[in-house]
């Protein structure tokens, strides 16, 4: 009787067994060709602060004497390229579904700090540019970088860098105003029109590169004395003499600064960049810089066939402060409307989503939905809730965390998740001013232990995995299939791949029906991918009980 005991638990523990083997290669399965499929316009795109996410080499935490007391959150806390990397390979970002990391400029920074009203700031945010040519040692070292670039890579993660070309660094006592051939320190811009948009300084103390001039200029003195100094000024000199060579482009400062943004294209096959400040150039020079941008992509591929993902161009996404996506493809300046796609941009960063807290999943799906794939048809948004400063963010207070992710993650187009959104890393930071409140560092020690932290991050990688292996959200069509429970399904369809699948939000925590419309047929075994539940349609419509209020239907590959 024992004996005949333990037989029958052996046998139902080998069918068990079986049983999760069996569940475990049906969610190999799932979404193992889709991810080999990659569409920009349904990227997810993993925003953060070099500078704040994660501290992979303590060495490198001081540079320059950048030592003084600086105003809360306004100095470098030690983030860098290395501490990304170390997250890449423990699998953080594959988790959460992300297929593009977006790095915040890690060209070296202004030396000295700054005293704009805000206390005294350093350059750790990567926006004040000392010498595009070379990287901070505060961010790491060219090996880091390509280092980087090839561990995401492994893992189908692809690299955008931040592009400044409008302005360089504040001036400050350790940091010389660049000649007035390169750049203009006044006025400071109005913003009434396109010339008080485009003409001036963003600020001041931030001296505006000159782009709408094509005189021929020589080197900054201080790039040159420091180039010497560090030994690479013949090489550096011998390279742009190439370009300028090949290009035919005049030595105005725009192409000077494009050649060396490229180089890391070249160098380090970076997969896109996303551009800072784009309405405050004149619109031709993000056409000259895609030109640029496309050869140099097209050079690295050809000398690194063993090393491409795909066969996607280089990638550039613009930021025009308060674009919507209702804008469509031009953007007003009062007294003249510039268009900044089709030679330049893919896509452009949506500012409305993270205003939609009013509208329903269904007026902002099927609003993105119907612009993304009639007006702006061919071409892209990137759309976030959260970020470095937006001082409006949807969620400022973190009450809504599970609704972001909701929101975000299954709205059309890419989205941009914002470091620390997925954890709810505090926005609301004391003793700061402004922006740097957005800015403080990854914490984590308390990530790891909080549950209830693990607990979100765990709802935002299950939606996140869905959104990567399904190339429908992002990018395919969407249509409502039922109000009540709200179900809609997405399809996708690019050269001779195809994508669908039906969602189902705001489920009742009771057995439910949903109609999955004509995405599946009767009798199909299907996968829940947020519970991993195989379910059966029956009738149109599959049965199942959901504790998180929503449900992810997929097929099942063979």
């Amino acid at each position: 009787m024992i004996t005949s005991i333990i037989l029958l638990f052996v046998v139902i523990g080998c069918a068990n067994k079986k049983k999760e083997q069996a569940v475990s290669k049906t969610n190999e399965k799932v979404g193992k060709t889709d991810r080999e499929h990659f569409d920009w316009k349904a990227a997810t795109v993993y925003f953060l602060l070099t500078d704040r996410f994660n501290n992979g080499n303590k060495k490198n935490d001081v540079n320059f004497d950048r030592s003084k007391k600086t105003a809360v959150l306004r100095g470098f806390e030690g983030g860098d390229i290395q501490g990304v990397t170390q997250k890449i390979n423990e699998g953080y970002f594959s988790k959460l579904g992300v297929n593009a990391l977006w790095l915040t400029p890690i060209v070296e920074q202004i030396h000295g700090g700054t005293d704009e009203g805000t206390g005294l700031t350093y350059g750790f945010h990567g926006y004040w540019t000392k010498d595009w040519t070379a990287l901070d040692p505060n961010f790491g070292t060219r090996e880091d970088l390509a280092e980087l670039v090839e561990t995401a890579h492994a893992q189908g993660i692809r690299i955008l860098l931040d592009a400044v070309i409008n302005h360089t660094g504040p001036v400050t006592e350790k940091d010389p105003v660049w000649p007035k051939d390169w750049v203009r320190t006044s006025p400071t811009c109005t913003y009434e029109s396109y010339e008080t948009t485009v003409q001036c300084t963003l600020v001041d103390n931030l001296p505006d590169i000159l782009t709408e001039s094509d005189e021929n200029v020589e080197l900054p003195p201080q790039l040159v004395e420091k180039w010497k100094k560090e030994g690479r000024y013949e090489q550096e000199m011998k390279e742009l003499d190439a370009f300028f060579e090949r290009t035919g482009h005049p030595r105005a400062p725009r192409f000077y600064i494009m050649k060396w943004l490229s180089d890391y294209i070249t160098d380090f096959g970076i997969d896109g960049y996303r551009v800072d400040t784009v309405r405050h150039t004149e619109e031709y020079v993000w056409e000259e810089f895609r030109e640029v941008c496309d050869d140099s992509f097209a050079e690295w591929k050809a000398k690194n066939p063993g090393k491409i993902l795909d066969d996607n161009s280089f990638y550039l996404v613009g930021e025009i402060y308060g674009y919507r996506v209702q804008e469509g493809q031009y953007s007003d300046f009062g007294d003249r409307k510039v268009r900044y796609f089709g030679k330049s941009f893919d896509a452009l960063i949506n500012f409305d989503l993270r205003s939609s807290a009013d509208r329903s999943y269904e007026q902002v799906f099927s609003e993105y939905s119907n612009l993304l794939h009639k007006e702006l048809a061919g071409y892209s948004t990137l759309s976030y809730l959260t970020s470095h400063d937006d001082g409006s963010p949807y969620d400022k207070e973190r009450k809504k965390t599970y609704e972001t992710a909701t929101r975000l993650l299954l709205a059309p187009g890419a989205a941009q998740i914002y470091y620390g959104d997925e954890v709810g890393r505090s926005l609301i930071i004391k003793g700061t001013v402004g922006d740097a409140t957005l800015r403080s560092p990854m914490d984590w020690k308390a990530i790891e232990s909080n549950s209830e932290m693990q607990k979100l991050k765990s709802h935002w990688e299950k939606l996140g995995r869905f959104r990567r292996d399904h190339p429908a959200i992002g990018a395919g069509k969407h249509k409502i299939i039922s109000k009540s429970p709200y179900v809609f399904k997405r399809v996708y369809s690019e050269k001779d791949f195809s994508d669908s699948v039906v969602v189902a939000l705001d489920l009742e925590a009771k057995t439910q029906s949903i109609p999955v419309g004509d995405v599946f047929s009767n009798g199909q075994r299907i996968r829940e991918a947020y519970s991993g539940k195989i379910l059966i349609v029956k009738d149109g419509k599959v049965s199942i009980k959901s504790t998180s209020g929503i449900a992810l239907l997929e097929s099942i590959k063979n």
